[in-house]
């Protein structure tokens, strides 16, 4: 193990170079708590560190609750990303060993210049996505640390199975340790540990979410939920033995006892084992069925720690009123999901995915209608009421949770709020340009192309219209991380200061063209659904009256 006296000799090393070379760094090695790390530099300007671990999987039962890395013996080489395992344009990849992260150091941190650090969850519906698949340079070019952070995905990440083997939430806890090594060695970065922002957008966006509302020790100062509040019906399933048993039988291994199909799943290759799952439909990422493995509400077992035992809605947390958040989401959530629908998916269509929160029992037919009149009035469902109905998926799955969150915020306690729409709508609208939609404004996930880099875009051809953007939410966010404000004082880039909501007023910065602070956004519809909740409140599945 690296010793502590080692310290010093490493530290006048780079010190040297890094006198030589200016604010360069030549050589990026670092000393941290777990060991020596050495990273990559690059041309850019800054330093990367791929593949740190931060915690390690028992190879004997994979499902289980991870724990943190040792450390490190001989230097550690950090040249090279990976991936957990998940299923890819329907090929699997990716390996067990994936609890790492990838760091990103402007050249002016150091131990005197600490930096404000930003930790990045990837989204991807908890079964897909990684730390290594955007690049952090819009990002780094306003001095802030990025961290990009694999967790575990799918069956090995998110069974929830409410026994000692399998709790549940394994994916969340890998972010646990993962939050809390940063918390221990960043400083050793350049980066400061008083000073996180986590954010992330869709699953990585609940995860941000879940986080503030989890039983776990505060370890971050701000967070941005993007496109991920954890109100939404996506989010949470209950105890589920269902997963293992399916993938036992697939393979042809029949038991009744859990335990025992967990330690058989665990002796399949796991390229084999995220295929299986993806064939069964267990964890697709793609269509308007959800995985069925998700974040959980676990169950309270003694001796184990749990990540959370309520629904989000009845949580009350300590971290909410002291963490500053910024929560919003797209204008146009929806297509990215129903925008290559065909005509018999709207002729079928029957709004009932309002059971997936209410149990309406003898009232559902008309709180069904009483929805298909608001939207379609007394249009049948059809494609030509395509956009009615994407409104409505658009407002139950994130828009009206993502207000509902923002409330309860306040609620339980919240000091610092702030509400935005993306509605931008340019060349590197990310899911729109995938998807080859030519939906109005922007759909879930249009921001990110904005945020980081992607292969899929062509840095050297960016548009005026969008450079702007790019400074914009980029300054923005990382405004938030440094100061706790994103708009500190009004600029030629900023000409509208962005306020905070109170419990009246639900004021939110629209990301345009133009920059515009406004009233309420989608009135009208969260107006209805405002209503709705109130008719059956005490017929939300998991309601508490006394929370």
């Amino acid at each position: 193990m690296f010793r502590y006296s080692d310290m010093w000799i490493v530290i006048a090393l780079v010190s040297v170079c890094g006198q030589i070379q200016g604010l360069t760094r030549v050589d990026p090695l670092v000393s941290t708590k777990a060991g020596l790390i050495r990273g990559l530099y690059s041309d850019q300007g800054y330093a990367k560190f791929l593949g740190v671990p931060y915690a390690v999987v028992d190879k004997n039962n994979p499902f289980a609750p991870s724990v943190p890395h040792p450390g490190f013996d001989d230097t550690f080489q950090a040249y090279q990303s990976n991936v957990c395992p998940q299923v890819n344009n329907n090929v699997a990849m990716g390996t067990i060993d994936c609890l790492t992260m990838d760091i990103y150091v402007p050249n002016i941190a150091n131990s005197h210049n600490l930096l404000p650090v930003m930790v990045w969850i990837h989204g991807g519906k908890f079964v897909g996505g990684s730390a290594s698949e955007s690049g952090p340079e819009f990002l780094l070019r306003n001095d802030v640390v990025v961290v990009a952070i694999n967790y575990r995905l799918g069956a090995y990440g998110f069974m929830c199975l409410g026994i000692p083997e399998v709790p549940g939430n394994q994916g969340l806890k890998d972010q646990v340790l993962a939050l809390r090594w940063i918390n221990e060695n960043i400083d050793a970065f350049g980066g400061n540990s008083r000073q996180i922002t986590v954010f992330g957008e869709s699953a990585g966006g609940m995860s941000v979410n879940l986080h503030l509302l989890s039983s776990y020790e505060s370890l971050f100062q701000k967070a941005i939920i993007q496109s991920g509040p954890a109100l939404s019906p996506w989010l949470i399933v209950d105890t589920d033995t269902a997963v293992p048993l399916k993938l036992s039988e697939a393979l042809d291994f029949y038991s009744d006892d859990i335990v025992e199909n967990i330690y058989y799943l665990a002796s399949i290759d796991p390229h084999k084992l995220v295929k299986l799952a993806h064939d069964l439909e267990i964890t697709r990422i793609v269509g308007t069925k959800n995985p069925l493995t998700l974040p959980c509400i676990e169950k309270n077992i003694e001796g184990l720690d749990h990540f959370i035992i309520e629904h989000p809605m009845n949580i009350v947390s300590n971290k909410v009123k002291t963490t500053p958040v910024i929560i919003g989401n797209t204008n146009n959530e929806l297509p990215f999901e129903y925008g290559n629908q065909g005509a018999e998916f709207f002729s079928n269509y029957n709004f009932d995915t309002i059971s997936d929160v209410f149990d309406l029992g003898e009232n559902l037919e008309d709180a069904l209608e009483n929805v298909r009149h608001f939207y379609i009035g007394d249009e049948s469902p059809s494609e030509n009421v395509k956009d009615e109905i994407t409104d409505f998926a658009s407002d139950f799955v994130f828009n009206h949770p993502t207000q509902r969150m923002a409330e309860r915020f306040l609620e339980i306690g919240a000091e610092t709020v702030y509400r935005y729409i993306f509605s931008y709508s340019g060349d590197r609208n990310m899911l729109k340009k995938a998807l080859n939609l030519n939906s109005t404004g922007a759909i879930h996930a249009d921001e990110l192309g904005y945020l980081f880099d992607y292969d899929m875009f062509n840095e050297d051809i960016i548009t005026p219209e969008d450079k702007l953007m790019i400074d914009r939410i980029t300054t923005l966010w990382t405004n938030f991380a440094t100061y706790g404000d994103p708009t500190p004082a009004k600029s030629d880039l900023f000409p509208v200061r962005w306020e905070p909501i109170t419990r009246t007023t639900q004021p939110y910065l629209n990301l345009d063209s133009d920059l515009t602070f406004e009233g309420r956004p989608f009135h009208d519809r969260m107006a209805f659904w405002d209503v709705f909740y109130r008719l059956y409140r005490n017929q939300q599945k998991w309601y508490d009256a006394d929370k």
